[in-house]
Protein backbone atom coordinates (compact mmCIF):
# COMPACT_ATOMS: atom_id res chain seq x y z
CA UNK A 1 0.00 0.00 0.00
CA UNK A 2 1.57 3.32 -1.26
CA UNK A 3 1.35 6.26 1.34
CA UNK A 4 -1.03 8.17 0.28
CA UNK A 5 -3.67 4.85 0.43
CA UNK A 6 -2.61 4.86 4.02
CA UNK A 7 -3.49 8.34 5.06
CA UNK A 8 -6.63 8.01 3.32
CA UNK A 9 -7.23 4.78 5.17
CA UNK A 10 -5.79 6.47 8.36
CA UNK A 11 -8.21 9.42 7.95
CA UNK A 12 -11.41 7.42 6.98
CA UNK A 13 -10.33 5.29 10.40
CA UNK A 14 -10.26 8.19 12.52
CA UNK A 15 -13.54 9.76 11.42
CA UNK A 16 -15.36 6.44 11.63
CA UNK A 17 -14.33 6.34 15.21
CA UNK A 18 -15.27 9.99 15.99
CA UNK A 19 -18.45 9.37 14.91
CA UNK A 20 -18.89 5.92 16.68
CA UNK A 21 -19.05 7.94 19.86
CA UNK A 22 -21.51 10.31 19.24
CA UNK A 23 -25.30 9.82 19.07
CA UNK A 24 -28.30 10.21 16.77
CA UNK A 25 -28.41 13.80 18.14
CA UNK A 26 -24.84 14.36 18.27
CA UNK A 27 -21.48 14.41 19.89
CA UNK A 28 -21.93 12.66 23.58
CA UNK A 29 -22.04 15.82 25.96
CA UNK A 30 -21.62 15.61 29.44
CA UNK A 31 -22.78 18.69 32.63
CA UNK A 32 -19.87 18.33 34.92
CA UNK A 33 -20.42 20.35 37.99
CA UNK A 34 -17.55 20.75 40.39
CA UNK A 35 -15.87 22.59 43.08
CA UNK A 36 -13.74 25.55 42.61
CA UNK A 37 -11.17 24.35 44.72
CA UNK A 38 -10.46 20.70 43.61
CA UNK A 39 -7.71 19.99 40.79
CA UNK A 40 -9.08 16.70 40.42
CA UNK A 41 -12.16 17.20 39.05
CA UNK A 42 -10.36 19.21 35.90
CA UNK A 43 -8.29 16.79 35.60
CA UNK A 44 -11.31 14.28 34.90
CA UNK A 45 -12.61 16.78 32.59
CA UNK A 46 -9.74 16.93 30.54
CA UNK A 47 -9.81 12.87 30.38
CA UNK A 48 -13.69 12.81 28.99
CA UNK A 49 -12.46 15.68 26.47
CA UNK A 50 -9.15 13.16 25.57
CA UNK A 51 -11.73 10.54 25.32
CA UNK A 52 -14.04 12.72 22.44
CA UNK A 53 -17.09 13.82 25.13
CA UNK A 54 -18.16 17.15 25.09
CA UNK A 55 -17.94 18.98 28.84
CA UNK A 56 -19.72 21.77 29.77
CA UNK A 57 -17.98 22.44 32.79
CA UNK A 58 -20.11 24.72 35.53
CA UNK A 59 -17.79 25.38 38.53
CA UNK A 60 -20.38 25.93 41.93
CA UNK A 61 -19.99 26.19 45.46
CA UNK A 62 -23.02 24.73 46.54
CA UNK A 63 -21.92 20.97 45.16
CA UNK A 64 -24.16 19.30 47.76
CA UNK A 65 -27.03 20.46 46.31
CA UNK A 66 -26.16 19.77 42.74
CA UNK A 67 -25.69 15.80 44.27
CA UNK A 68 -29.10 15.85 46.78
CA UNK A 69 -30.82 17.61 43.24
CA UNK A 70 -30.09 14.77 40.78
CA UNK A 71 -30.48 11.53 43.76
CA UNK A 72 -26.70 10.90 44.68
CA UNK A 73 -26.71 8.55 47.73
CA UNK A 74 -24.58 10.17 50.44
CA UNK A 75 -22.22 6.75 50.78
CA UNK A 76 -21.53 6.86 47.01
CA UNK A 77 -20.96 10.73 46.51
CA UNK A 78 -17.29 11.87 45.21
CA UNK A 79 -16.22 15.50 44.26
CA UNK A 80 -18.02 16.73 41.47
CA UNK A 81 -21.08 15.29 39.83
CA UNK A 82 -22.16 15.26 35.92
CA UNK A 83 -25.22 14.56 33.81
CA UNK A 84 -25.47 13.23 30.33
CA UNK A 85 -28.27 11.58 28.29
CA UNK A 86 -30.35 11.68 32.03
CA UNK A 87 -28.03 9.63 33.73
CA UNK A 88 -25.98 10.89 36.86
CA UNK A 89 -21.92 10.16 36.89
CA UNK A 90 -20.53 10.50 40.39
CA UNK A 91 -16.97 10.60 40.20
CA UNK A 92 -14.05 9.29 38.92
CA UNK A 93 -16.07 7.39 36.17
CA UNK A 94 -13.48 6.12 33.01
CA UNK A 95 -14.84 8.15 29.78
CA UNK A 96 -15.38 4.30 28.53
CA UNK A 97 -17.73 3.72 31.22
CA UNK A 98 -19.89 6.50 30.34
CA UNK A 99 -20.55 5.68 27.07
CA UNK A 100 -21.11 1.86 27.86
CA UNK A 101 -24.04 3.21 29.87
CA UNK A 102 -25.31 5.62 27.02
CA UNK A 103 -24.69 2.65 24.89
CA UNK A 104 -27.04 0.02 26.87
CA UNK A 105 -29.08 2.22 28.56
CA UNK A 106 -29.47 0.21 31.71
CA UNK A 107 -32.50 1.57 33.95
CA UNK A 108 -30.70 2.92 36.98
CA UNK A 109 -29.99 6.39 37.87
CA UNK A 110 -26.35 6.77 37.38
CA UNK A 111 -22.78 5.51 38.10
CA UNK A 112 -20.42 6.10 40.85
CA UNK A 113 -17.00 6.53 41.81
CA UNK A 114 -17.06 6.70 45.09
CA UNK A 115 -14.41 8.71 47.07
CA UNK A 116 -11.56 9.91 45.17
CA UNK A 117 -9.40 6.52 44.27
CA UNK A 118 -5.51 6.53 43.38
CA UNK A 119 -5.19 5.60 39.59
CA UNK A 120 -9.00 6.66 38.39
CA UNK A 121 -9.11 9.09 35.67
CA UNK A 122 -8.30 12.33 37.26
CA UNK A 123 -6.60 10.84 40.38
CA UNK A 124 -3.83 10.02 38.35
CA UNK A 125 -0.16 9.39 40.99
CA UNK A 126 2.60 7.88 38.91
CA UNK A 127 2.27 4.33 38.25
CA UNK A 128 0.31 3.93 41.40
CA UNK A 129 -3.29 2.65 41.01
CA UNK A 130 -5.81 1.49 43.10
CA UNK A 131 -8.52 -1.35 42.82
CA UNK A 132 -11.95 0.27 42.30
CA UNK A 133 -15.15 -0.60 41.05
CA UNK A 134 -17.83 1.63 38.82
CA UNK A 135 -21.00 1.12 40.76
CA UNK A 136 -24.89 1.52 39.51
CA UNK A 137 -27.57 2.79 41.29
CA UNK A 138 -31.18 3.62 41.11
CA UNK A 139 -33.94 5.04 42.79
CA UNK A 140 -34.74 2.66 45.25
CA UNK A 141 -31.32 2.29 47.13
CA UNK A 142 -30.17 -0.96 45.10
CA UNK A 143 -26.44 -0.77 43.84
CA UNK A 144 -24.49 -3.03 41.47
CA UNK A 145 -21.22 -3.55 40.57
CA UNK A 146 -21.09 -1.97 36.62
CA UNK A 147 -17.28 -2.51 36.12
CA UNK A 148 -14.28 -3.70 37.83
CA UNK A 149 -10.93 -1.18 37.41
CA UNK A 150 -8.26 -3.88 38.98
CA UNK A 151 -5.43 -3.74 37.18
Amino acid sequence: MNFSKYLLLTGLLLTASVFAETSKDGPLEVTVYRSPTCGCCGKWVAHLQQNHIQVKDIVTDDIDHIKAQYGVPKNLASCHTALVNGYVVEGHVPAADIKKLIRIKPNVVGLAVPGMVTGSPGMEMGGKKDPYKVIAFDGEGKYKVFSSHED
